[in-house]
């Protein structure tokens, strides 16, 4: 069964999520307060009313509560004048309680019931005091989230090796796994400083043609296997996953060879003949002679 649902986001390359409209009339770009696990929020509108079938949704789905007022809008803009001066404070309350924490960004729930410190840090902190320490200045709930790198370069920003903004800081909501596999397999350098982001992991954009690669890899000879081209038969010797031609050496005469270039479409795989088996010989049961016995002579 379909509900209808909008999709909203609250940071500007942020994670979208599915909001009940409830026979509201908001569009893509309208503002929105909604209500959320960590309370009621602002956010803006990225995907427009659709219907969506129940197993796409993680139920139970928060409704819209209404569309962003002119106040609303103020307000929120309020709260992003105090998350900078949050900042400053937590800072200074951190080098009090001597610890080792790099803050990355504050955020305000709309209610401002709550604010959320994210950090980075080499290991496990216990910044128990310090909670103590901002509950008692900003007279709200504190939350202290430790991330990773990946998380760090999106709110950062930065250019990547390819000249662009990273793309977890453009459009990129979530971060998929990436392993060296991927790299591999698309013929790439391993040399980290070619194949990592600005955070030091993997390029995320390694899974971007995966698929295709795994995809064209299947229906490609082995280098080194005999094939049957337009010209004769040849071995592999390079293949381009991405132009989905073989190199092919062919032999010619004299003792000479040529590599030649062919379109995947027209190459055939040779089927390589079994070779017959061997049936296991028997082995040859030995006739045990019988030793005359000591002291009987031979008749």
């Amino acid at each position: 069964m379909a509900k209808s649902v909008v999709g909203v986001r609250f940071k500007k390359v942020g994670k979208i999520y599915y909001f009940d409209p409830q026979n509201l009339e908001v569009e893509q770009y309208d503002h929105v307060i909604v209500e959320t696990v960590r309370g009621v929020e602002y956010g803006e509108v990225a995907l427009g009313p659709r219907e969506i079938e129940d197993d796409l949704i993680t139920a139970p789905i928060k409704p819209v509560i209404r569309k962003a007022t002119d106040k609303d809008t103020s307000d929120f803009e309020r709260l992003k004048r105090k998350e900078i001066e949050a900042k400053d404070i937590f800072i200074e309350k951190a080098k009090a309680h001597k610890l080792e924490m790099k803050l990355i960004d504050v955020e305000y729930t709309f209610d401002k019931k709550k604010a959320i410190f994210y950090f980075t840090a080499d290991g496990r902190v216990d910044f128990r005091d310090l909670v103590k320490d901002l509950a008692a200045v900003f007279k709200v709930r504190i939350e202290l989230r430790q991330i990773g790198v990946r998380d760090e370069a999106k709110i950062f920003k930065g250019l990547g090796v390819c000249g662009r903004t990273t793309c977890c800081a453009q459009w990129l909501g979530d971060f998929t796994p990436v392993s060296i596999k991927m790299a591999k397999e698309q013929n790439l350098s391993l040399n980290s400083t070619k194949i990592s982001g600005i955070c030091g992991r993997l390029l995320c954009c390694l899974t971007y043609e995966q698929e295709f690669y795994e995809e064209v890899t299947k229906k490609m000879p082995r280098v080194g296997q005999q094939v049957i081209t337009p010209d004769g038969e040849g071995e592999v010797f390079k293949l381009s996953i991405l132009e989905e031609t073989v190199f092919v050496k062919m032999q010619l005469e004299k003792d000479e060879t040529e590599v030649r270039k062919y379109l995947l479409a027209d190459i055939q795989k040779k089927k390589q003949e079994k070779k017959p088996e061997r049936k296991p010989e028997r082995k040859r049961e030995k006739k045990s002679e019988k030793k005359p016995e000591k002291g009987k002579k031979d008749k």
